[in-house]
């Protein structure tokens, strides 16, 4: 079963089963395995495939430095609900852009008896203030939509997934089979830090965990940990949608007008128009830059072309931080192809730019800038036009528009995946 189809059947039956519901509509999921029995020992696969029995695992802080890309993305692979916004690489760069803005807290869940294994799981911390006093100039705050969610205090010292003020889909990099166990480990840990202060200046008042995708089993492994322990150590446990990432499911076919027929009438009539109108002003192409760090220059610009103040580039220490960041992104994916930058062209002129990961299952469609002197052309829905043929082409079967409910990518059939946020609070 596919992972949004997945997602869909855990909501269900929840919803069936008279499970619990929490905070705006999110119910408890389950497993589709069971879970170890209580006291039995956690029995993970080794690099060979073949098994081992583990005493109980231990989380241990690790500067993120002192991890091995290649150790990192060996278990962001083990990982089914790890997208490229857990690799290695994306958040090399946003340390590498960000860094000023937070304290490292890498953990890493380890097999005691074991010292010289690889770890069992990474789970990518920070620290920082909820609101720093300079976010007004980094625009490093995190945004959330329609100010739903519960409130926390902007002097509040918050733990945070690693990278999440600029991650879309966070998790636990760890076989699903361990989660729980090493779900119970982090929390010894961040028990330990509340009691006594390891997390630099003062103990956490918050544990903030944003963009925990709907059935992924980290948040259910998490959850169940946290609330073990929330009598004993005081703690407020909420579980809550922060956000939703509408997502268009692509059919099994390499047919671009097989896919617009599932649109409906309306939609369907008003892409095809405007795609002609573009047509006819010159050879449209959607082209992928086999240069990126020498052509991003050109996508900030188009993009600050349509965002202005509110872009990512102003001329700011937080524009600069992103310069920096999307640079970064380009020198440590690499040629891997992840990470793409496309320009879309009538003419030969260039009229809209947009920057996607793909993971070989789904392009994730993360930023974009239009000409505004070109909206004659309609460059934002012939640039999706021209995406979704890309995807059909490549097999891909998701075209993920990301966090925001944004009325155009409803326009191509999109369904809203919630993300979901676990929030701890000292009492």
């Amino acid at each position: 079963m596919r992972r949004h189809a997945v997602c869909r059947a855990i909501l269900a039956r929840a919803t069936n089963s008279g499970l619990p519901v929490y905070h705006h509509g999110v119910t408890t999921s389950t497993l589709d395995a069971e879970p170890a029995c209580p006291g039995s020992d956690v029995i993970p696969q080794d690099a060979e495939g073949g098994s081992r029995p583990v005493s109980r695992p231990v989380a241990l802080r690790r500067p993120f430095d002192s991890i091995p890309a290649a150790t990192w993305d060996a278990l962001a692979s083990r990982s089914p609900w790890a997208t490229p916004f857990a690799r290695w690489a994306f958040h090399r760069s946003w340390w590498d852009a960000y860094g000023a803005s937070a304290h490292d807290q890498t953990v890493v869940v380890v097999d005691p008896t074991a010292p010289t294994a690889p770890p069992l799981a990474i789970v990518p911390l920070m620290h920082r203030h909820q609101v720093e006093p300079d976010d007004g100039a980094t625009r490093t705050y995190m945004r959330h939509a329609g100010g739903t969610l519960t409130p926390v205090e902007p002097t509040a010292t918050a733990v945070f997934f690693g990278a999440s003020y600029h991650a879309d889909y966070a998790t636990v990099l760890a076989d699903p089979a361990v989660l729980p166990a090493v779900a119970e480990a982090l929390v010894v840990l961040l028990a330990r830090d509340a009691r006594h202060g390891e997390v630099p200046a003062r103990p956490w008042d918050e544990v903030d965990l944003r963009r925990l995708r709907c059935g992924d089993p980290a948040a259910d492994a998490l959850e169940d940990a946290f609330r073990g322990r929330a009598d004993a150590e005081r703690w407020t446990v909420v579980r809550e949608r922060e956000d939703v990432c509408p997502v268009v499911s692509l059919p099994d076919t390499a047919d671009l007008q097989s896919f617009l027929s599932t649109l409906g009438k309306k939609e369907r009539h008003e892409i095809r128009r405007k795609v002609r109108r573009a047509e006819a002003a010159g050879e449209v192409r959607l082209d992928r830059s086999t240069q990126p760090l020498a052509d991003l220059d050109a996508f900030i610009e188009l993009h600050q072309k349509r965002w202005g103040a509110e872009g990512l580039f102003p001329p700011t220490p937080g524009g600069d931080c992103s310069r920096r960041f999307f640079r970064h992104l380009f020198r440590h994916f690499g040629s891997n192809g992840q990470v793409g930058l496309m320009f879309l062209t009538v003419g030969g002129r260039r009229i809209a730019a947009g920057i996607h990961f793909d993971d070989g299952e789904a392009i994730y469609y993360y930023n974009a800038g239009v000409d505004p002197d070109a909206r004659d052309l309609s460059p934002g829905v012939v640039m999706v036009q021209r995406y979704v043929e890309m995807a059909l082409a490549l097999g891909r079967r998701r075209l993920d528009f990301l966090r925001g409910d944004e009325s155009y990518k409803y326009e191509w059939g999109a369904v809203d995946e919630p993300i979901q946020r676990i929030l701890v609070e000292r009492r």
